[in-house]
C-alpha cells in the first residue's frame, strides 16, 4: 500500500504492533498508577512526620503535595504530546517511566515538606506515563478497535487507582512509610524495562514528521466540541480528586479505632475506582447507542446529586457506598471524552490535541486537591463536597448547551 504523508493511514489501519503495545501500555499504566496512588492513605501522616504539626496546615500541605505533581504535568503535557507526535511516542513513555521511578524513590528520602513538594514537581515534569499511553493507543490502534482499546486501557488505569490506595493502606504498617516509596519506585522501574524492550513503534519518515509538525489547534474546523470536552475532562477529574487528600482526615472523624483509619481510607478511595471499572463497559455501550453527549451530561448530573449526601455521612460505610455509586456514574467518561475529541479533530492533529486533553485533566488534578484542602481547612469538610457538586452542575449544563447548539 502506498504510504500517505499524513497520519490517516496510521490511525485507520493501525500499527502492526498495536496489540502488543496495548498490552504493555495497559500493564505499564496500571503499575505506574498503583505506584503514584500508594501514598494517598498515608500522605497526611507523612506530612506530619516531616514537621507540619497544625491540623489545618497538615490538610492544606497534603493538598499541595498531592497536587504539585499534576501542576507540573499540566504545564508540560502538550509539549510531550507534540514531541511524541514528531519523534515517537515510545520515547515519551521511556522518559516518563524512568523519571517517575527516580522521583518516587527519592521521596522516601525527603527530610522536610519543601523537599517533598519539589520531588512531586519533578515527578510531574518528567512523568505522564498513563496519559502518554492514551495518546499512543488512540493514534496507533485501528479506528474500528479504538473505542474498545481506549476503554480497556482506561479500565487498567482505573484498576491502578483502585489497587494503589488499598496497597498504600496496608504497606506502611508492615514495611514503613519510607520503604513504601522505595517499593513504588521499584514498581515503576519494572514498567520502564517493559516499555524499553517490548513496545515497538514504526520509524517515523521525514514526510510524516513534517505532516505531524503542521497538525494542531488551527486545523480544527469546529472547536466547540473540543473545548467542551477539555472543560468536562477537567471537571471530571476535579470531582474525583477534590476530596482525595482530605479523606483520611474525614475518615478519622468517623472511625473510633485509630489503627483502622488508613485501611478504611484506602477502601473509601478505591470505592469510586471500583464503581468506574464495573460501569465502564456498560456506559460505553450506552454511548454507542444513544450518543456520547447525553451520557456525559447525565453522568455529570447524577454525580453532582451523589456528592450532596457525602457531606453529611455519619459512618464510614455510608461514605464507601456513596463513593462507589459516584464511581459508577462517572465510569467510562474519560473514554467518551477521548472519543468525542478523536472524532472532532483531523488525524494529523490527534496526538497534539489529546495532549491538551491530558493537560486539562491535570488542571483538575491540581485544582481539586489544592482547593479541596484549602476549603476543608478554612470552611470545613462538608463544604468540599457541596462546592464540587455545584461545579458538576455547571459542567452538566454546559455540555448540554453545547450538544444542543451543535445539533446532536
Amino acid at each position: 500500500m502506498a504510504e500517505h504523508d499524513n497520519t490517516h493511514s496510521d490511525v485507520q489501519d493501525g500499527s502492526a504492533h498495536w496489540q502488543r503495545n496495548l498490552i504493555v501500555a495497559l500493564l505499564g499504566s496500571f503499575t505506574t498508577i498503583v505506584a503514584m496512588t500508594l501514598l494517598l492513605p498515608f500522605l497526611p501522616l507523612y506530612v506530619a512526620d516531616l514537621g507540619v504539626k497544625d491540623h489545618a496546615a497538615v490538610v492544606q500541605w497534603s493538598g499541595i503535595v498531592f497536587g504539585a505533581i499534576f501542576l507540573a504535568a499540566a504545564l508540560v503535557a502538550p509539549l510531550w504530546g507534540k514531541l511524541g507526535d514528531i519523534y515517537g511516542r515510545k520515547l515519551m513513555l521511556v522518559r516518563a517511566s524512568l523519571g517517575m521511578a527516580i522521583a518516587m524513590s527519592l521521596m522516601g528520602l525527603a527530610e522536610n515538606i519543601w523537599q517533598l513538594v519539589a520531588l512531586r514537581l519533578f515527578a510531574g515534569l518528567a512523568g505522564g506515563y498513563a496519559s502518554g499511553s492514551m495518546v499512543l493507543v488512540a493514534t496507533q490502534t485501528p479506528k474500528a478497535k479504538s473505542a474498545w482499546a481506549l476503554g480497556l486501557l482506561s479500565s487498567g488505569i482505573m484498576a491502578g487507582n483502585l489497587a494503589g490506595p488499598l496497597i498504600g493502606g496496608l504497606l506502611p504498617p508492615v514495611i514503613g512509610i519510607r520503604n513504601t516509596f522505595f517499593a513504588s519506585g521499584a514498581l515503576i522501574f519494572l514498567a520502564f524495562l517493559a516499555t524499553t524492550f517490548l513496545i515497538k513503534e514504526e520509524k517515523i519518515t521525514a514526510s510524516k514528521k513534517a505532516s505531524r509538525k503542521s497538525g494542531g489547534w488551527n486545523t480544527i474546523t469546529d472547536k466547540r466540541p473540543v473545548i467542551a470536552m477539555l472543560f468536562t475532562g477537567m471537571l471530571l477529574v476535579f470531582a474525583n480528586m477534590s476530596v482525595e487528600p482530605i479523606i483520611t482526615v474525614y475518615v478519622d472523624q468517623l472511625v473510633s479505632e485509630t489503627s483502622q483509619v488508613t485501611m478504611i481510607a484506602g477502601i473509601v478511595m478505591s470505592a469510586a475506582a471500583l464503581g468506574s471499572i464495573l460501569s465502564a463497559t456498560w456506559l460505553g455501550k450506552l454511548a454507542d447507542t444513544i450518543g456520547h453527549w447525553p451520557v456525559i451530561t447525565g453522568a455529570l448530573a447524577i454525580a453532582a446529586i451523589l456528592l450532596i449526601p457525602q457531606a453529611f455521612v455519619t459512618s464510614s460505610w455510608q461514605l464507601i457506598a456513596l463513593r462507589f455509586l459516584m464511581g459508577i456514574a462517572l465510569g467510562g467518561l474519560l473514554p467518551c471524552i477521548t472519543a468525542v475529541i478523536r472524532h472532532s479533530v483531523p488525524d494529523n492533529a490527534a496526538g497534539s490535541i489529546l495532549g491538551y486533553s491530558v493537560s486539562s485533566q491535570y488542571v483538575g488534578q491540581v485544582a481539586g486537591p489544592v482547593l479541596g484542602g484549602f476549603v476543608a481547612g478554612h470552611i470545613g469538610m462538608p463544604a468540599v463536597f457541596l462546592g464540587t457538586c455545584g461545579l458538576l452542575v455547571v459542567g452538566a449544563v454546559f455540555t448540554w448547551v453545547v450538544s444542543k447548539n451543535k445539533g446532536s
